[in-house]
């Protein structure tokens, strides 16, 4: 039997993701910001090695190069790189390079610009080789990809973040991370729009927590003003971003309020679709292959523009206990599975 487990080193998350034979039987999402230091990290792969258990091979993809606790991101590249091979010691760990494959951990800095933010690649290589045609569309905690499939073959017309960003591939919206004012300037309240305080006082978890959106241990950060986790809670912190109490609206006013904001991420990876869409115009039936936490989300984009909707878990050979686990930590899962 073969067992491979995939890695997944995100800005704050470490994700995991073990398969036998071929198969995913387990996946793990485990809290390390590094804004807090790579110690974090560290401890993070000793709990995951605890739950997942030994391997015959690691496999890593990361995007956590980008935190600005490296000064660049071939710094932060090799520092990840190296961290993972000194932590999964025990059997052979490769980094993967995108369409360069896999590459040792100490030559991972040469290659840091496909090394760097590779793991939606690793998700539409995997979607490659079991569709031959699909959008690709993946809402994480802090942001989502867009990225076709055509002809068996990665479409994507960008790669790097600068580049995908401006391609519509990239969008920095997520279901808990995003910040409220980055997702709309102003907002309809009580009868008049109302521009926006431009503090951090909300996120779109306590969006999607007031709606009933959010999947249980989704949420893994602290709230932004230290308090409970609890729909009372995100009520009073998104009054504020329209500088009001809790007390000055009925529930019905906040989660109208809410309804708002998580309308505005809607259209704002529908526009990023279409703008992909627009450089391939994909066929009717071209389904979209939705993954990762807001798949909530992702379902309801595919029914706005008309296409099928098809879970990324669906492709995947994963046992029933480990579906919606592998689902959230696709690109993990989606390594594993391609270097079993």
């Amino acid at each position: 039997m073969s067992i491979v487990i995939g890695w997944d080193i995100g800005g704050v998350h470490l994700k995991a993701a073990r398969a036998e034979s071929g198969r995913i039987v387990k996946a793990v999402q485990l809290a390390a910001p590094l804004r807090a230091g790579v110690e974090r990290l560290a401890e993070a792969f000793g709990r995951a090695k605890t739950e997942l258990g030994a391997a015959q091979h690691h496999v890593v993809t990361m995007t956590g190069e980008l935190a600005d606790t490296f000064s660049s991101r071939p710094e932060g590249v090799e520092c990840l790189a190296m961290l993972a091979a000194r932590e999964l010691n025990g059997a052979p760990v490769s980094i993967y390079a995108g369409p360069a494959g896999f590459i040792r951990p100490d030559e991972a800095r040469q290659h840091a610009g496909l090394v760097a933010s590779a793991n939606w690649h690793a998700c539409a290589a995997f979607i490659a080789r079991r569709r031959r045609n699909a959008l690709f569309i993946d809402m994480g905690s802090t942001t989502t990809d867009v990225v076709p499939i055509m002809d068996g073959n990665v479409a994507a017309r960008a790669y790097t973040d600068v580049q995908r960003l401006a391609a519509g591939e990239l969008v920095y919206t997520g279901l808990v991370r995003g910040f409220v004012m980055a997702t709309a300037d102003r907002a309809p309240f009580k009868g008049a729009w109302t521009s926006l305080i431009n503090e951090n006082f909300a996120n779109m978890a306590d969006v999607h927590r007031i709606l009933g959106n959010l999947p249980a241990d989704a949420d893994m950060m602290a709230t932004a003003d230290g308090r409970e986790k609890t729909r009372e809670g995100s009520l009073a912190r998104l009054a504020r971003m329209v500088g009001a109490d809790g007390a000055d609206g009925a529930d019905r006013a906040w989660t109208a309020l809410a309804q708002w904001f998580a309308e505005m991420q809607i259209r704002t990876v529908t526009d990023a679709v279409m703008l992909v869409n627009s450089q391939h115009v994909l066929p009717a039936d071209v389904p979209v292959v939705g993954a990762g936490i807001g798949t909530c989300v992702v379902e309801e984009i595919a029914r706005r523009i008309g296409r099928e909707y098809v879970a990324f878990d669906a492709l995947m050979a994963v046992v029933p206990q480990a579906r919606a686990a592998a689902a959230h930590c696709a690109p993990a899962a989606a390594l594993a599975l391609l270097s079993s």
